[in-house]
């Protein structure tokens, strides 16, 4: 397929200039990449070429919502009532909620109901102008549950609309059979688990919890070691709700992320800052648990960490389902400008999921477009609760027909 995109304006996300911001824009597609981009009047006509006439909208890359908890079963509204009456995380979660409670009901689904719940909720995201999601495990915490989770992942990513990118995430919470046992647990996540999840390939990469009310720094690094030796990259939960060394530490054996980081000290963004690894900013949780400490943003700006921006859905800490409102909250909450919210929802999202051939429009990419119905890119985090999202195109094809 060769066609042609005209009288847009584009926001190629290539540094330099504001957005990339090309205006009366062509965008050039070729057997599903991007072929050529920039104005009309440098662009040579083909009488062959079928042109597609957007109306003056803007373009921008293909979303891409790079830290989501999407497969489950079940919700935790009862949770979110109790810690508006004052009760915290770590107290539910010391309680036998949080977390767990979310393993129990998943444990429970079988394979279809865990598909057709993870389905629609992915189609919410869809439809705001996503083509890239993660989604992890680790609502099994074993192995049985595990592969599972990461079995519905990689079905859904067989759909010709989105890909998934499936993340290990074993070491995500004690499950209760071994909540006084807690090397067991780490050996059989590297002696079972890792080793059934790489010989079937159903993840991308491993991530871990490290956290007081999960697991250490030693226990975190242990599972990250058998991880690379399987050739598994390496992602982290770091620094959410205490300083446990964490960044530093999966930054050192280079991770693609660390993601949350609101107690990320400077040693951290140092080391963060030299492995080349993302700064994955989950603004819904810190809405959602009223947490007062931000994370380190003029820190990581200063040492040229690149920031990307996600929904972290999940049925305890972050029901998001807008990557739009996790850009807004970016804002709001964090501080980031338009601009780098924008680019933390494409090129750098697609910097901590560790694929370079998406996030930017530009010859020889993806050809993985979102076309909205705004002038400014601005505009795509600046309103709460409004799609402008027109049409999507999923390497080079329009999405539903679009």
């Amino acid at each position: 397929m060769h066609h042609l995109l005209t009288n847009c304006r584009v926001a190629t996300m290539r540094s330099g200039s504001p957005y990339g911001l090309i205006d009366d824009a062509v965008v050039a597609i070729r057997d599903g990449h991007i072929d050529w981009v920039g104005p009309a009047a440098d662009r040579v006509d083909d009488p062959a070429e079928e042109r597609v006439d957007l109306q003056g909208r803007l373009v921008t890359p293909g979303l891409i919502d790079c830290h989501t908890h999407l497969v489950y079963a079940g919700n935790r509204a009862e949770e979110w009532a109790l810690r508006l009456e004052g009760a915290s995380y770590e107290e539910i979660a010391r309680r036998g909620g949080g977390i767990v409670s979310t393993v129990a009901a998943t444990r429970a689904a079988d394979h279809s109901q865990l598909l057709d719940a993870t389905r629609a909720r992915l189609g919410v995201l869809l439809a705001e102008g996503v083509t890239t999601v993660e989604m992890k495990s680790g609502y099994g915490l074993d192995l049985k549950t595990e592969l599972r989770m990461l079995r519905v992942a990689r079905e859904l990513g067989e759909s010709a609309d989105v890909d998934v990118v499936a993340t290990f995430l074993g070491a995500h919470a004690l499950p209760p059979e071994y909540k006084e046992n807690r090397a067991d647990y780490v050996r059989l996540i590297i002696d079972e688990v890792i080793p059934a999840v790489a010989a079937e390939g159903l993840a991308d990469a491993v991530d871990a919890y490290c956290e007081g009310i999960a697991f250490t720094t030693d226990e975190t690094r242990a599972v990250f070691e058998d991880a690379q030796a399987r050739g598994l990259p390496l992602r982290l939960h770091a620094e959410q709700l205490s300083n446990c060394g964490g960044a530093a530490m999966a930054a050192g054996m280079g991770a693609l992320s660390c993601d949350h980081l609101e107690y990320l000290d400077q040693p951290g963004v140092e080391a963060m800052a030299a492995a080349g690894t993302v700064a994955v900013l989950v603004p819904g949780a810190w809405y959602y648990l009223r947490e007062t400490q931000e994370p380190p943003v003029d820190a990581l700006r200063a040492a040229n960490v690149p920031i990307a921006v996600s929904t972290d859905h999940n049925p305890g800490t972050s029901p998001v389902l807008s990557i739009l409102a996790a850009m807004n909250m970016g804002c709001v909450l964090f501080g980031l400008s338009p601009e780098e919210a924008l680019r933390g929802a494409t090129v750098n999202a697609a910097r901590a999921l560790g694929l370079d051939d998406r996030g930017l429009i530009e010859p020889g990419m993806l050809a993985d477009l979102a076309v909205w119905d705004v002038q400014s890119p601005a505009e795509l985090s600046y309103a709460l609760g409004h799609n402008p999202c027109r049409r999507v195109y999923k390497a080079g094809v329009p999405r539903n027909g679009g």
